[in-house]
């Protein structure tokens, strides 16, 4: 399954947004433009829709509630909006479902959110569309989705999985080094550091020497002399680890752990770990830091390949020329976002006349729009002290 389009309104820095999603879909804009914030949208289905500790009303609580969630520009209509369009990887790329919720908060009482819509597309017909007559008689029922409930979901529970089983990767090294001291405070699905080393841990063994047999050669091709990537359980906690060996003047030194790699090296091997594992849509964010430019300018075709038999979905957050500087990459393939004083715009590259005729002369994608996100006033910073 495939997202082939997104609608907000309403969320976060968006006020309306309907764009279409490629199969390998990059997202850029300045700082604080939301970028983040447009991958959000898909964890936000998928906390809602996950069978454990999910739902609505968790997953708006996880973003401090539906005020933050809501777009400060919102001021006549307060609704907020998510739909998506999903098609099946072999159709033509029309639509099979869509999905669609609208959210608000409650005049009276608790003030807790509450469904406006729920509606449910299964080609051209509508199998859902809420609220309905047992809504209006009990109105309670409007603070949960139908998404979230297997025993209304049947007709369209492939949605359900499909969200539940969203993937985001953005590790920070130090979480995973001192995992030990946060451990207990780290969240289940935690996409920043040990849930990585969990993931690796939960595979079935065979899949996973597989995986780390590829992880092996992509990394000890970018990383000088490292070598022998293995998972272990230290002996005394259980805790999972990889280790892996440096070739250097001591032949018999002992095997080091993660904690002891660099920044890069960790934050390269969970990226082909997250490639490798699954088949939902995954969500990357800027998965060039600590790489270098060299390593990011070959990670565009990397995504690519790996994901290219089961034609899974990607969807990059960056700031680099270089991730972009790929010759395959399309203007379509990249979301322009653009920071106006109603909300931030979202553009597909090649729609904008001006960047599609720089385009079509040759010049690669990433020298094209990574300029235009550069702030204003930037040169402004080396005029102080």
């Amino acid at each position: 399954m495939l997202v082939s389009n997104l609608k907000l309104k309403n969320w976060r820095n968006f006020t309306q947004v309907d764009v279409a999603l490629q199969p390998r879909q990059f997202v850029v804009g300045p700082n604080a433009s939301g970028k983040s914030n447009l991958l959000d949208v898909f964890r936000f289905l998928r906390d809602i829709a996950k069978r454990r500790g999910g739902g609505l009303q968790d997953a708006i609580d996880k973003r401090g509630g539906l005020s933050k969630v809501r777009c400060l520009s919102a001021r006549r209509d307060p609704e907020v909006v998510v739909g998506v369009a999903i098609s099946d990887s072999e159709d033509d790329g029309s639509p099979r479902w869509r999905y669609e919720i609208g959210i608000k908060l409650e005049t009276r009482g608790f003030r807790q959110p509450y469904l406006s819509r729920e509606v449910v597309w299964d080609r051209d017909e509508r199998i859902l569309n809420r609220p309905d007559d047992n809504d209006r008689k009990d109105p309670e029922r409007l603070k949960q989705t139908y998404l979230e409930q297997v025993n209304d979901n049947r007709e369209f529970r492939a949605i359900g999985d499909y969200f539940g089983n969203i993937s985001y990767t953005h590790l920070v090294p130090q979480m995973l080094r001192h995992s030990d001291a946060l451990q207990g405070r780290l969240l289940e699905d935690d996409p920043f550091g040990q849930g990585f080393l969990e993931s690796v841990a939960k595979a079935d063994p065979r899949t996973r020497r597989s995986r780390l047999a590829a992880m092996s050669r992509i990394v000890t091709a970018a990383v000088p002399k490292l070598q022998d990537i293995e998972f272990e359980r230290d002996a005394t906690t259980g805790r999972p680890h990889l280790s892996a060996l440096y070739s250097h003047w001591r032949p018999k030194a002992g095997r080091q752990r993660e904690d002891q790699f660099s920044d890069g090296t960790l934050r390269l091997m969970a990226l082909v770990w997250s490639l490798l594992d699954g088949d939902s849509l995954l969500l990357l964010e800027e998965p060039e830091l600590s790489l270098h430019a060299g390593i990011t300018e070959k990670l565009a075709t990397l995504m690519y390949r790996s994901q290219r038999r089961r034609k899974r979905q990607v969807l990059i957050s960056t700031h680099s020329a270089e991730l972009l500087s790929d010759a395959s990459i399309g203007g379509e393939e990249v979301l322009l976002l653009s920071p106006t004083h109603e909300g931030t715009e979202v553009s597909v590259s090649s729609d904008l006349d001006e960047i599609r005729s720089i385009l079509d002369a040759g010049v690669p994608v990433g020298d094209v729009v990574i300029p235009r996100t550069k702030p204003e006033n930037a040169d402004q910073i080396e005029m102080f002290g």
